[in-house]
């Protein structure tokens, strides 16, 4: 079933989160994952680079490692593994659930768009008890945009440098948070709005952002 916080129409903002390294950290179970799959094939993987680097799609990652040809076999051998192991590995990052309950309290509706397959970042969410009105996977930076457009966001909350994009492409106001590989700086440098330490410092500024905009 599809984590639902809330239902109908919202009397305040729709604000999109990315997943990983935003609303939770999934390293541990992610370099599990590549652990496995190194095992399996005989092919080094350092999974702590992969897992520092979390963000762009999954065949991305997997090309570092592995010759062309051999991408979507390890895509598809990686997402056969990844429910055993990477689901409890994770944990939700400090401020989540402040974060999610602050856009609810302003009568808002809550979206994750992650570059992860959908069912696995729903399983993610059911898991950590994080309730969200949506999910929507499979998209990556500029893609991200299409998304936010379609359900009517105004902000996305992410931390990578295509989160930022896929803010930009959707003319959302684009919060960056530093819990994932880049700066404050960089971030700043790519064109967010904001940047915030994290999602512990979320709620402050969503109210201040909604009353200057009134």
């Amino acid at each position: 079933m599809a984590p639902t916080a809330s239902a109908g129409t919202p009397s305040g903002p729709v604000v999109g989160f990315d997943l990983d390294m935003t609303l939770i950290d999934s390293r541990p179970g992610i370099a599990a994952v590549w652990d496995a799959v190194a095992a399996e094939t005989g092919v080094h993987v350092d999974s702590a680079l992969a897992v520092s680097r979390l963000g762009p799609p999954l065949a991305i990652e997997a090309a570092e490692w592995f010759p062309s040809e051999r991408v979507p076999g390890v895509v598809a051998r990686y997402r056969e593994l990844y429910p055993d192991l990477a689901i409890t590995g994770a944990d939700r990052l400090p401020g989540v659930v402040e974060a999610l309950a602050a856009v609810r309290r302003a009568g808002g509706r809550t979206l994750v768009i992650t570059a992860k397959k959908e069912s696995f970042a729903r399983l993610h969410l059911e898991h950590l008890g994080l309730g969200v009105d949506e999910v929507v996977g499979d998209v990556w930076a500029e893609a991200k945009g299409t998304a936010l457009r379609a359900h009517g966001a105004s902000i996305y909350v992410g931390d990578h440098l295509g989160d930022v994009r896929g803010a930009k492409a959707a003319a959302a106001f684009s919060v960056a948070v530093t819990t994932g590989p880049y700066s404050a700086e960089e971030l700043s440098a790519e064109g967010a709005d904001v940047v915030l330490t994290d999602l512990t410092e979320f709620p402050d500024w969503f109210e201040a952002h909604l009353t200057a905009s009134r």
